[in-house]
């Protein structure tokens, strides 16, 4: 039982430390689902700072980890362990966890996109698929809710991308889909002058792409179990926030990254009650996937 504690314990502080805004919505679910939350975002942590970090064999060791995911061999780590334990508490799928391992392993060569379809691929891979997961967490019982669920992860990472487009560029990734503006990492990192319009042209471009996934997801959040919503919808108005400060500021990428203080926070909370009226969800929009067949939670027709 101590022994629990303390792994609990430290899910929380983890997510206290890395992901404050999740931190903050987490704060409305109640101790069990807030516990459970954590606990993926510990695990999805784990392998993103493998996947962003400096230490040698960073492929094999992600490449290991998705074989324990697959059953081919025994846990890579107390991590991978203790993200299996929950899986089999909660009946995640195992598939959306592997395809989290494949966006992270993307992450370990040079990234440029090519297209808006190869950028919503990737968005599902490393944040569609824990839309996904997440579904589980909650005790979702709707089918229905994995589609609007998959849909708000996306939004996320493309808002995470506008976020870090200068970070990125200097760690040799541009997720600006070269449809959009075919400039270099390299170029972008640089922050060159003649460089900055058309690399906010391509962040407006995200932005207005991310909303029609925050629109879609805000419809499905009804979907979820009456406990979760309002935490779920606090998490996305926070979110989606990221942008909008970005817009304020002209998208001024090269200045580096925006911040929703915490303020800002209670504020979008507060009109956050207002999305917990009882509506009508609609079909959801086949357009949104069109790219997406065959992956984790998307229909292959």
């Amino acid at each position: 039982m101590e022994v629990a504690q303390i792994n609990q314990s430290s899910s929380k502080k983890v997510l206290a430390r890395h992901g404050k805004s999740f931190y903050w919505a987490s704060l409305f679910l109640g101790q069990t689902l807030a516990q459970r939350a954590a606990r993926l975002y510990e695990f999805c942590r784990f392998v993103d700072d493998i996947a962003d970090g400096d230490l040698p064999h960073r492929h094999e060791t992600l490449a290991d980890i998705s074989l324990s995911l697959n059953g081919n061999c025994p846990p890579a780590g107390p991590e991978v362990e203790a993200f299996l334990g929950l899986a089999s508490e909660v009946n995640i799928p195992m598939k959306a966890a592997i395809e989290l391992l494949d966006g992270m392993l993307l992450d370990q060569q040079p990234t440029a996109v090519k297209d808006e379809a190869e950028l919503l691929r990737y968005c599902h891979a490393v944040a569609g698929t824990v839309g996904l997961m997440m579904c589980r967490i909650l005790n979702c019982k709707h089918a229905r809710a994995d589609h609007f669920a998959i849909d708000l992860g996306i939004a996320m990472q493309l808002t995470n991308i506008a976020r870090d487009v200068l970070e990125d560029a200097k760690m040799g990734r541009r997720y600006l889909p070269a449809s959009w503006v075919n400039l270099s990492p390299e170029q972008i990192a640089s922050a060159a002058t003649e460089f900055r319009q058309p690399t906010s042209e391509a962040i407006a471009k995200l932005l207005c792409l991310a909303d029609s996934y925050y629109k879609s997801a805000l419809l499905g959040i009804q979907l979820l179990p009456f406990r979760s919503r309002f935490s779920i919808t606090v998490a996305l108005r926070v979110y989606r926030q990221i942008g909008v400060l970005l817009q304020r500021k002209n998208l001024a990428w090269w200045k580096g990254r925006v911040v929703v203080h915490k303020l800002e926070k209670v504020i979008l909370s507060l009109f956050s009650l207002v999305d917990l009226r009882p509506k009508k969800v609609p079909p959801h929009q086949p357009k949104l996937h069109r790219s997406l067949k065959g992956l984790a939670g998307v229909d292959a027709t």
